[in-house]
């Protein structure tokens, strides 16, 4: 099943509005001019944004002219659809990587956690291993050293604490 562009937009458009709406009820922490409601509010409008640029259809242009310049280009055939049970279980990988975080991020650590969360994602949307591998390092690297650092937030250590 395949949704319109009008349709997603307009979805990502209320998921975003109801993100910065939330965001913005958050209470903000005194003494501070940065609190925890502009990250959601900040995302949601990001996605306000990015959700009725789909919906009215900027850059569709470009896609189809890619699409076609590709086709012309191509000499080989298209790979073979996936099967429905396949794309099914992709659907599973998201909330699937959830539950998998908040059952093993104690035990294992954010760093292993993450870890194999971005690979496991990695490899649902079709990365090389190299990539797949390149970013199951970097990544919760990154993401430790943000919230570590500059949100001063504690992730869990586990089993490979960070040295920061």
């Amino acid at each position: 099943m395949q949704l319109s562009d009008r349709v997603t937009g307009l979805l990502v458009v209320g998921l975003g509005a109801a993100a910065a709406y939330a965001g913005s009820k958050l209470p903000p922490v005194p003494g501070q001019q940065v609190g925890p409601n502009v990250f959601p509010m900040v995302v949601g409008i990001g996605m306000v944004l990015c959700g009725a640029l789909i919906a009215l259809g900027v850059g569709r242009h470009f896609e189809e002219e890619a699409q076609a310049d590709l086709a012309a280009h191509s000499d080989e055939e298209a790979p073979p659809p996936v099967p429905w049970w396949i794309a099914g279980a992709r659907l599973l990988v998201p909330p699937g990587l959830l539950v998998f975080y908040a059952v093993a991020s104690d035990f294992l650590g954010f760093l292993i956690t993450a870890a194999i969360m971005v690979a496991v994602a990695a490899r649902a949307l079709g990365a090389s291993w190299l990539i797949t591998v390149g970013m199951a390092v970097a990544a919760p690297i990154f993401v430790s050293l943000a919230f570590g650092k500059l949100l001063r937030v504690p992730l869990p250590p586990g089993l490979l604490p960070t040295p920061w």
